[in-house]
């Protein structure tokens, strides 16, 4: 017989856990929304698989807004996979964002929706290509709220890019798990899979080459690519793959995402049976629980959405993918060192400070400090008998708070111990580019409360490759300076599979013939490798449990 305290236990862990991919959720308003045509803009019209759009073209771009790429997955399609569009008569409007998939407001992001008919995406083209331009898919990040259309990719489209933002199932209604249930715990992954075959069938329309197809995203999105990377169903759909701040080889220590909150053996990934304890227990509230699982199926597909969402943390406790099933046959860390992924190039990075953005999440520097006492408590939570050792290597002494004394303790632990592990086992296989963002005085872009050092945050390297107004406005002319070049090793990146350019600073592979592993330090006086293992204390975490 099943605990039915412990699924409790790893949900309630996994709200917290929901901060997970804040930076890379959305801005406070759609970025990059236009306004109907005007001076300086036309309508424009191409023809897709499933029927003509029209979208708006202006002197530089051509951009399309909210076009579907898989039918509604409402009623008997609630937790089903994605199904076809259904063509339609006559011109589809293309000039706005489509709607956002269910989601309820967070500290970060103040959006919400009801709306199931919402697997859709967008597209920003060069206003004219003179051949095949290369394709980037963005998977934005959070897996709980978002969607495609907060991110403006004009800056990568003046590269040559045809650039698609893509909207998918969030929370529940794309990790949703249950016994018979085809594809539990995959939902949202499915979705991105349809895209990038909308994108196969179609990329040609805009200009764009569906046999020159890159796959990027930030944090929940990134770790969703390095699922796609060992997916059967994503075999061919994509031939490069970028991934910023990504934790797919990450684990957690107890107390790192806050108090209370246990460890995890592997960050984002659960499995089948797992995940099925943690939709039972969400769900318990909703009244559908019954002996027969087909039963509470159909009671839960008949549910409004209105409903679900109002359950406290059901969106936020699905911030994960399940595995064992046949969109994610084997634990993806095992099948990377293994060697069973898709061989593409890669590039890959993680910022300089990335657990800033959750201590900062959690405590005020004025308001609600993170103590020299919570910073012994933090400690013994997570490591038990060896926090001295800790400690020791991480004294107040050398951090101006103890708050950034356990970010460093965690970031170097946790994510930077993680994205080695990870660099290290695509390199084996596939060509592989990895950097770490290290702008210490990248912008806050949103809305968190109090004063905190948040540092190179997490997903802070998301502003200096899309609009973002917020952060953009206060960018210095270094920071202009690095945004420029970072995009420009992006987008060189989606063009040839390595980021490396006419008047670019080089990039080595990650892995060299003297063996040595390179990271590419990304900082606004230059670009330039750096001792990532030492500059986290590597080798002392190699050594310790």
């Amino acid at each position: 017989m099943r605990s039915r305290g412990r699924p409790k236990r790893r949900a309630g862990a996994t709200v917290i856990v929901a901060f997970l991919c804040a930076g890379t959720a959305a801005p406070a308003a759609p970025a990059g929304a236009r306004p109907e045509p005007g001076a300086g803009q036309d309508r424009v019209t191409v023809r897709t698989d499933t029927g003509l759009v029209r979208g708006i073209r202006t002197a530089r771009h051509r951009t399309f807004r909210g076009i579907p790429y898989a039918g509604p997955p409402e009623g008997a399609y609630r937790w089903a996979a994605p199904r076809p569009v259904v063509p339609w008569r006559g011109v589809r409007d293309a000039t706005r964002p489509g709607p956002l998939c269910p989601q309820v407001p967070s500290p970060y992001a103040q959006v919400s929706s009801e709306e199931e008919d919402c697997l859709v995406l967008n597209v920003t083209a060069p206003a004219r290509v003179r051949e095949r331009a290369p394709v980037l898919v963005w998977i934005h990040g959070d897996g709980s709220v978002g969607g495609g259309s907060f991110f403006d990719a004009r800056r990568l489209a003046d590269r040559g890019l045809v650039v698609v933002t893509v909207n998918y199932r969030l929370g529940i209604f794309g990790g949703f798990a249950h016994p018979g249930l085809k594809g539990s715990g995959t939902f949202a992954l499915q979705d991105q899979q349809a895209a990038l075959r909308w994108v196969r069938r179609n990329a040609g329309v805009f200009g764009g080459d569906a046999g020159n197809v890159t796959v990027a995203g930030s944090s929940y999105g990134a770790s969703a690519i390095t699922g796609h990377l060992t997916s059967p169903g994503a075999r061919g759909l994509f031939h490069r793959a970028a991934l910023s701040s990504g934790e797919g080889m990450m684990d957690m220590p107890a107390g790192a995402m806050g108090p209370g909150v246990p460890g995890y053996p592997w960050f984002v990934w659960r499995p089948a049976r797992e995940m099925e304890e943690i939709s039972a227990e969400m769900t318990a509230p909703l009244g559908c629980a019954a002996p027969d699982p087909a039963r509470t199926l159909r009671c839960l597909r008949a549910l409004p959405v209105k409903k679900i969402l109002a359950v406290p943390y059901i969106m936020n406790a699905f911030q994960a993918f399940g595995y064992g099933n046949a969109t994610l046959p084997e634990l993806p860390p095992n099948a990377l060192r293994a060697g069973r992924l898709h061989r593409v190039p890669v590039l890959s990075g993680a910022t300089r400070d990335e657990h800033r953005t959750f201590v900062g999440m959690q405590y005020d520097a004025v308001n609600k400090p993170f103590t020299e006492k919570n910073y012994r408590q933090a400690l013994a939570i997570a490591f038990g008998e060896r926090a001295g050792r800790v400690r020791a290597r991480y004294p107040l002494t050398g951090f101006p708070s103890p708050a950034i004394a356990w970010s460093a303790v965690v970031t170097d632990r946790m994510w930077a111990r993680g994205t080695y592990a990870q660099h290290t086992a695509l390199a084996r296989r596939v060509p592989t580019y990895a950097y770490e963002f290290a702008d210490r005085n990248a912008p806050m872009y949103l809305p968190l409360p109090g004063r905190f050092d948040f540092g190179a945050y997490h997903a802070g390297d998301t502003p200096y490759l899309f609009e973002e107004e917020a952060a953009q406005r206060r960018f210095t002319a270094a920071q202009r300076w690095l945004s420029d070049v970072m995009t420009d090793h992006w987008a060189a990146f989606a063009r040839t599979g390595t980021p490396n350019g006419p008047r670019l600073p080089v990039w080595r592979p990650y892995r060299n013939a003297d063996a040595r592993p390179y990271t590419h330090g990304l900082a606004t006086d230059r670009i330039a490798p750096v001792d990532y293992a030492g500059e986290h204390a590597l080798e002392f975490w190699r050594r310790f449990p």
